[in-house]
């Protein structure tokens, strides 16, 4: 048995697929131990851990480490002369006009910071060795003093030539072997300073929270019989054993929003679908992913609270839009949802947590689209009329009805959606209106059809469970890591097949990777440079063709490069200028060996029942359907509603939806 734990702001998902049967499990996240809500999913499942032989898992935990600043008390070593380099950062302003802007800070104060005496140039050559003797004169004594419990070690140039970290690590290790060290050339071997720094010192400060819940949680699972396989999910889309992540915690961070990415590109190209744009909606935000011919858009690096990490990530676009979003007056007396979410505890004011202020979830209660007594199939009671009393100050304030006032709400909480998505989509040269939209998540498939009128789009693909899709990835998702290393190289014939040379050692050292991980089989590799102009600043990804490695030249290259800089930029497809390679960049993934098919449960078929909503600004009649029992050959026509028990769906007028045979819900909009 497969069986996949996500764990989410506001709930926490569990899917276990085996053959034909499905169980679906959803519970109340415990924000404080995560861990706990977890293992609480397990337990109502009713599942024997002894027979569930592969476990994924994916959760908050390192996000939420670095946002509430509850990691590792960390100690960051650099070159002499770079103490500052997490606080001097760029030289940018993020908000050019605000009087008192202040950079993101690092989790890390001054006084914890430390140089080592070294200097690599750039080419990997040593200007001047370690100096050890002053390492186990100074260094050494002032670690221990601080009682650090994690160590980051990022020297100058160190991607060229880790000689000097490795060293150092070791160094470090025999005087306090408690303590945990990471080095930049363990989590990001490229140039630019401050990101490598940036990710280095994140990655240290998340490791010790990382690996001490995995403990604990492989501690309850062993106690309740599981001798399966436990992976946990990264940001780029694919799985690593439990073990493996320890070493590299930072690739946890949005393994949730990865994960639903995953699922729910498995589950829509069983339909045929390959041009995606995902939206997953869940309880506190919104994440957005553009996939392209069944592959999701990988981002080199991302951001966590203004910092950057270097590590491969699905490009994926969050904005605070979830149903638990709070609609808000701002100063200029302007309505407003999000980010500001009321999450898992107390939740929207319908939860009858003690929420008072009104959040999304609470909207479509207003308007009707969700029923109180029909949550979660059923199982969980919400309270309409809390709902009402949340939204009647914003109806006075701006003289509206409690429904209009609901509406308004959504149709904010869209906007901001759909603003997410053209970031995803029209920013990087792609039509929104050539790809399916697949709308995922508690909330998802509610708001999917006023999304996709705005963006032009034409068809919806709404999966099976698509409230727990992001647990279903959990267990569809391959196993993946990634290499990259910078080599600037001005582009010529030599530097050509130096890259082909340099590929194949990386892929080489990817293979012992998996060996060292008891991962065996038929390894899937993708291959990319980081090309640039010379003289410019940053550079433009350059995906090369396995077949071509062997034979890599100038200017097959070069037109390939030229191809993806007028994608991107919509200029510069004439090479009159000198180009480099920068960077190189291997993916591998040893694939599952077949997705488990996501299924719905069925029902009985049963009548519609009669339901009025609140759409525009009249109450429409319309049929109120249950997902489960919808009949394979039954088409529905707008005005409707689809309830499940883990999503219900909005059908608006002018759209049509009816099942297919992968029992996905299709959506079409009318001529």
């Amino acid at each position: 048995m497969r069986v996949g734990v996500e764990v989410g702001g506001t709930f926490t998902d569990l899917v276990a697929v085996e053959g034909g049967r499905l169980v679906v499990t959803k519970v109340p996240s415990t924000p404080k131990s995560p861990d706990v809500g977890a293992f609480a999913a397990l337990t109502a499942s009713g599942i024997d851990l002894a027979s569930i032989e592969d476990l994924g898992h994916g959760s908050t935990v390192a996000t939420n480490a670095v946002l509430e600043r509850k990691g590792a008390t960390v100690a960051f070593i650099a070159t002499a002369g770079f103490r500052d380099l997490l606080f001097m950062q760029r030289h940018d302003r993020r908000n050019i006009y605000d009087l008192f802007y202040a950079k993101p800070a690092p989790p890390v104060r001054r006084k914890d910071c430390f140089e080592a005496v070294e200097r690599l140039r750039a080419d990997g050559s040593i200007e001047k060795p370690l100096d050890e003797a002053k390492v186990k004169a100074e260094l050494l004594p002032a670690l221990r003093d601080g009682g650090y419990r994690a160590v980051a070690i990022c020297l100058l140039n160190a991607y060229a030539d880790p000689v000097h970290e490795k060293r150092l690590a070791a160094l470090i290790g025999d005087a306090l072997p408690g303590v945990l060290v990471t080095c930049s050339h363990q989590v990001a071997r490229e140039f630019r300073e401050f990101e490598r720094a940036s990710t280095t010192l994140l990655s240290a400060y998340v490791q010790p929270v990382i690996d001490g819940y995995l403990h604990r949680f492989e501690g309850k699972l062993a106690e309740a019989g599981f001798k399966g396989r436990f992976t946990v999910m990264q940001s780029n889309g694919g799985r690593l054993p439990a073990e493996a992540m320890r070493q590299s915690a930072i690739t946890a961070l949005y393994s949730g929003p990865a994960a639903g990415v995953v699922g729910a590109t498995r589950q829509a190209a069983r339909s045929g679908y390959k041009d995606l744009i995902t939206f997953d909606m869940g309880g506190t935000s919104t994440d957005v992913c553009l996939v392209q011919d069944g592959r999701p858009s990988l981002a080199a690096e991302t951001e966590i609270d203004g910092l950057p990490i270097r590590t491969p990530v699905l490009d994926i676009v969050s904005v605070g839009a979830g149903g638990g979003s709070l609609a808000w007056v701002d100063d200029g007396g302007m309505l407003r949802v999000g980010p500001q979410s009321a999450g898992a505890d107390p939740g929207p004011a319908c939860y009858g947590r003690g929420g008072t202020e009104p959040a999304t979830t609470d909207a479509h209660i207003v308007i009707g689209t969700i029923r109180p007594g029909a949550f979660l199939g059923g199982r969980m009671q919400l309270d309409g009329e809390a709902a009402r009393r949340a939204f009647e100050p914003l109806a006075e304030r701006f003289a509206l009805s409690v429904e209009q006032a609901a509406s308004s709400a959504l149709q904010l909480a869209d906007a901001n959606i759909v603003r997410a998505i053209q970031l995803v989509s029209t920013e990087r040269g792609r039509d929104p209106r050539d790809y399916a939209l697949v709308p995922f998540g508690g909330a998802g498939p509610l708001h999917a059809a006023r999304i996709a009128e705005e963006l032009g789009i034409s068809t919806i693909v709404v999966p099976p469970n698509a409230g727990v899709i992001s647990a279903y990835g959990l267990v569809a998702s391959d196993y993946t890591k990634f290499d990259a290393v910078t080599r600037k190289m001005k582009l010529d014939d030599a530097a050509a097949r130096d890259a082909g040379r340099i590929f194949g050692e990386m892929r080489d050292r990817l293979a012992a990777q998996f060996a060292d991980m008891k991962l065996p089989g038929e390894l899937d590799y993708t291959h990319t440079l980081d090309m640039r102009f010379v003289g410019q600043a940053f550079e433009v990804g350059v995906e090369i063709p396995a077949e071509r490695l062997d034979s890599l030249d100038a200017t097959y290259l070069s037109g390939l490069f030229a191809d993806a800089h007028h994608r991107t930029f919509m200029h510069g497809a004439t090479l009159d200028r000198p180009v480099e390679i920068v960077t190189l960049r291997v993916g591998a993934t040893l694939p599952i060996g077949g997705a488990p098919k996501l299924d719905r449960e069925k029902l009985e078929a049963r009548a519609p029942e009669q339901a009025k909503i609140f759409h525009g600004e009249a109450w429409l009649d319309c049929a109120r359907h249950t997902a489960e029992a919808l009949d394979a050959d039954e088409q529905i026509t707008g005005p409707a509603v689809i309830e499940g028990y883990t999503a219900t769906t909005w059908v608006p007028p002018g759209w049509t939806a009816g099942l297919d045979a992968a029992d996905n819900l299709i959506l079409r909009r009318s001529p």
